[in-house]
């Protein structure tokens, strides 16, 4: 059973950072695309962040140069460190998981998600 569960959301100001992380059970990073979604209030869910399965990053350009997804697999856990954080990066962050997806941001299609954690960001 794949299980994905987020945490490290908060409310900081503008310019800070912030390091979520996604605990996983049931899943083999080598046969997942693994990523990072939000969904701003009123917005629709947008891709942030892809890892496929040979550990290659991909991003939305919005936050290129800003954010950094990785995975330890020892630890079956997903990390999306975000730096110099803006306000419209506020939203409720999703971990998720696919198998035998296109693995980029834009494509949006994964079979398992989290419940999320919410990123506040204040100017």
């Amino acid at each position: 059973q794949v299980q994905l569960q987020e945490s490290g959301g908060d409310s900081v100001q503008a310019g800070r950072s912030l390091r979520l992380s996604c605990a996983t059970s049931g899943i083999t990073y080598r046969q997942y695309c693994m990523g990072w979604f939000r969904q701003a209030p009123g917005k629709a869910r947008e891709g942030v962040a892809t890892i496929n399965q040979y550990g290659g990053p991909a991003y939305t350009p919005s936050v290129k140069g800003r954010f950094t997804i990785s995975q330890d697999n020892a630890r079956n856990t997903l990390f999306l460190q975000m730096n110099s954080l803006k306000p419209e990066d506020t939203g409720m962050y999703y971990c998720a998981a696919g198998e035998g997806v296109t693995c980029v941001p834009e494509a949006g299609r994964m079979n398992y998600w989290g419940e999320g954690t919410l990123v506040t960001i204040s100017s």
